[in-house]
């Protein structure tokens, strides 16, 4: 899995604003920091946390502002010494580009993704049985489900017709009802960044990964930045109940992102994130090779809508949130069997790209034999009040 920085940066290079988390051994401990053609600085004296940062009244100002810290070095050397399988342990490299923030999800915002949803629902997670439910939906259904404008009174209409036929869906619910389905992915501080290791659950036979777009909002709802995403999936698990939605997409390791927050500016946007394509290509140990495609253009919700039903006066996250927007991909090509569709295998190499934010790469293990997540909240905490970064500004 080499790392190239020229793959892994932004097509514009550095004329946005990137921010990075860096793991720094020397501090046993991550640092905020901005990510320059001139290299990556520390900027924990003026923002201990990147929470802090995205709270401040113009983060991508501010972060360009801020008294820089020490050099930890240039962006090729730290994406090159983010590959888990080869780092040298004594240098610097990439984390998770958050800290404190909610990490939430966003389901079934996509018409493609929401008939795969049905899919596993109707298989009750069987693989082999997928095909056949696949056709007799669509032929049912149709698979345009994109035209379906969720809430409104066509949607309505289809809902009443599919209950008639016995083919409602708590996925069609949430898929083209008012409201959007929006889970807790993980918890605070367990994402892993680029060049980590991902996990599947050893008992999954069916699981995908799931390239998204991830927005920064900060405590005042307010999208400030975004990243890329693998919400990892456990296809078989999700399809024998939704009640087993935590234990389907909630394991050690199966949250990635990265490479770095891109923060709003004058050279990045909110439309540029509704217009975001992304590129997925899944490389295994086998020789397979299989490419996908997703695109924010196609979302049934828009952004501001779903970001809207995550926060406000009825919910709140002082610490901000991350909100996984979502993917359309959701493969179906057989990988063994006929029929039995995709699945990961060990040693599968997953790279996530879009031109704005550049290349998420991870390669696929069980999650039971990555490496355990120690570090969090607290452990943080207990970091930054060593080094002496607890004080207030």
């Amino acid at each position: 899995m080499a790392l190239d920085s020229a793959r892994v940066l932004p097509d514009d290079g550095f004329a946005g604003t990137l921010i990075a988390r860096v793991w720094v051994p020397a501090d046993a401990g991550p640092s905020v920091a901005l990510v320059t053609a001139d290299g990556v600085f520390d900027l924990t004296r003026a923002f201990a946390t990147v929470a802090q940062l995205l709270d401040s009244a113009d983060p991508a100002a501010a972060a360009r502002a801020a008294v820089r810290g020490a050099r930890l070095g240039d962006a090729a050397g730290l994406i090159a010494n983010s590959d888990a399988a080869a780092r040298d342990p004594a240098r610097p490299w990439l984390v998770a580009p958050i800290d404190l923030q909610a990490v939430k999800a966003a389901g079934v915002t996509f018409a493609s993704s929401l008939l795969e949803r049905v899919v596993e629902e109707q298989a009750r997670g069987d693989p082999a049985r997928a095909d056949d439910t696949r056709r007799a939906l669509v032929e049912e259904i149709g698979s345009d489900l994109g035209a379906v404008k969720p809430g409104s009174e066509a949607a309505q209409r289809l809902k009443a017709s599919l209950i008639k036929r016995g083919l409602w869906s708590q996925y069609l619910e949430v898929g083209i009802g008012p409201d959007a389905e929006v889970f807790t992915k993980c918890q605070p501080m367990a994402s892993v960044g680029l060049g980590a290791e991902i996990g599947i659950h050893p008992g999954s036979g069916w699981n995908n990964p799931e390239p998204e777009i991830v927005v920064a909002v900060n405590a005042r709802g307010q999208v400030v930045g975004a990243t890329l995403g693998n919400d990892v999936n456990l296809r078989d698990v999700e399809g024998r109940s939704a009640l087993l939605l935590s234990k389907a997409k909630d394991n050690n390791g199966s949250c990635a992102l990265g490479p770095f927050l891109r923060l709003c500016d004058t050279s990045y946007t909110l439309d540029d994130i509704r217009a975001a394509d992304l590129d997925m290509k899944v490389a295994g140990t086998d020789g397979f090779v299989m490419t996908g495609h997703s695109s924010m253009r196609k979302i049934s919700r828009d952004v501001l809508d779903v970001v809207g039903q995550t926060i406000g006066a009825h919910h709140q996250y002082p610490d901000g949130f991350v909100l996984f927007m979502g993917t359309m991909f959701a493969p179906t090509d057989d990988r063994g069997a006929p029929g039995q569709g995709f699945t990961h295998k060990i040693g599968d190499v997953v790279t996530i790209r879009t031109p704005k934010l550049g290349a998420l790469v991870n390669r696929v293990n069980h999650s039971d034999r990555i490496p355990p997540w120690t570090f969090g909240t607290r452990a943080l905490m207990e970091n930054l009040a060593a080094r002496r970064l607890l004080q207030k500004n």
